[in-house]
């Protein structure tokens, strides 16, 4: 067997990419895409329109025009054909169909024509104190206090309408002190107005109590 030393094997050179190298112009589209996606995410989260806002509680068949609103602007995604958007303008003669809250983006489901309203306003005379729950937009139920007969006795409150919405509270006042005594306003449905209508000229009173929420 011959000692002579075999030649040692040579180590692979490395060949720089080049730009018809597969695998550079993959790894470059990869980089390129998702950077382009980061920015079109970020463009979209800072794409926002100018949309109407309630600018106090609005309350069915309350006419809405622009002292009723204000303009926010808001990113709503998908969801802009749900509101009223102020680039569309204000539609004319409209009223709100539902309570809208104060600050609350004006859906276009809550404004129509005051022939869809099917309430009306009944005024309530209040001799006592208003709880603070109630307020226009609240939510109260009408109860009747029968008067007291010649024997001392009165029969039981009786409930009238549940559920009416708060129009308006109008608490009289005198110099610095604020009375107990007041009207409050509330839309009463075309179908409860007898009830309520007769709860009010009957002997007795009409309670107002809040709706638990």
């Amino acid at each position: 067997m011959s000692d002579e030393a075999l030649p040692a094997p040579s180590a692979p050179r490395l060949r720089r990419p080049t730009w018809r190298d597969p695998r550079l112009v993959v790894g470059l589209l990869l980089v390129a895409a998702s950077v382009a996606l980061g920015a079109w995410v970020v463009s979209g989260a800072d794409r926002t329109v100018p949309v109407y806002a309630a600018a106090g509680t609005l309350t069915p068949g309350e006419p809405v025009g622009p002292d009723s609103l204000r303009v926010v602007d808001v990113n709503l995604g998908d969801q802009q054909d749900a509101y009223l958007l102020a680039e569309a303008g204000l539609p004319e003669g409209r009223v709100a169909l539902r309570v809208v809250d104060e600050g609350e983006l004006v859906a276009a489901s809550a404004l129509g024509d005051a022939a869809a309203v099917d309430v009306r306003s009944v005024a309530v005379p209040v001799d006592s104190g208003l709880s603070e729950r109630i307020h226009p937009g609240a939510a109260v139920d009408l109860w009747f206090v029968p008067a007291p007969g010649r024997d001392g006795d009165a029969a039981d409150p009786a409930p009238v309408v549940s559920d009416v919405v708060v129009e308006q509270v109008d608490v009289a006042e005198s110099g610095l002190v604020v009375s107990d005594q007041g009207t409050l306003h509330v839309l009463v449905r075309d179908v409860d107005l007898p009830a309520v209508l007769a709860a009010l000229g009957a002997d007795g009173s009409v309670a107002v109590v809040p709706v638990a929420s």
